[in-house]
């Protein structure tokens, strides 16, 4: 019983202490800019829990050029490690219209000690593709990504933003870690294009017309 108790012991803080927390985020779309700060709402369908973490999306089917970037500042068992304790990293090959960047979220533009751009990039609508707080750089970590596309008159995209502390980063994908507690949140989005669904309504209109058309033209051969 004791020893049962200890491992519940063990299990339980180790599981207590790979927690992660939401502080800050932020959504340039198509110029619209979108600040947790300022009380805004995301632009996004989807929730995410308690430690911010899940699935989001934004869809489109306007016509021409477009321009997404979402920034997610995250700290891990900050409680425990404070918060600029972490390192970001980058993996695999972004998509040619994907562009990214991980840095220190920049609260203070004027602070002596540096900080990074990454916010401010957000809200102009560009990154630039950089990681400031690679392993060996600890600080603060914050990332983003983004995407630029056109669409037609008959196209709607749809992209899918993804938070997640399971190791996964299919294709590219960015990642935050704090080496204390080897916990890792991972960052991944995908951009999809495809025409536009015709509404059932209007083929079985158009099926309908195309079966009144026929048999006239049945009637008229008829009488004739």
């Amino acid at each position: 019983m004791t020893s049962l108790a200890l491992m519940f012991l063990v299990f339980s803080v180790s599981f207590a202490s790979a927690s992660s927390t939401l502080y800050d985020w932020a959504f340039f779309v198509d110029g619209a800019k979108f600040e947790a700060m300022e009380g805004d709402l995301m632009p996004t369908s989807g929730t995410l829990d308690d430690g911010g973490l899940g699935t989001l999306t934004w869809s489109t089917s306007e016509a021409g050029n477009h321009t997404f970037i979402a920034f997610f500042d995250h700290e891990i068992d900050e409680s425990e490690n404070t918060f600029f304790n972490e390192f970001g990293s980058s993996n695999g090959t972004p998509e040619p219209r994907q562009f990214w960047e991980i840095d220190e979220p920049g609260w203070g533009k004027n602070d002596p000690h540096g900080a990074g751009d990454i916010y401010w990039n957000t809200l102009n609508g560009f990154l630039d593709k950089s990681n400031g707080v690679s392993q060996g750089s600890e600080d603060d970590v914050s990332m983003a990504l983004g995407w630029e596309f056109t669409l037609t008159a008959s196209e709607i995209a749809t992209i899918s933003l993804n938070l997640s502390n399971v190791a996964s980063c299919p294709g590219f994908c960015l990642s935050q870690t704090d080496p204390d507690s080897n916990d890792t949140i991972y960052f991944t989005s995908t951009l999809t294009s495809q025409p536009i669904p015709v509404p059932s309504t209007i083929i079985l209109f158009g099926s309908g017309l195309a079966g009144l058309f026929s048999l006239t033209r049945r009637k008229f051969f008829l009488s004739s």
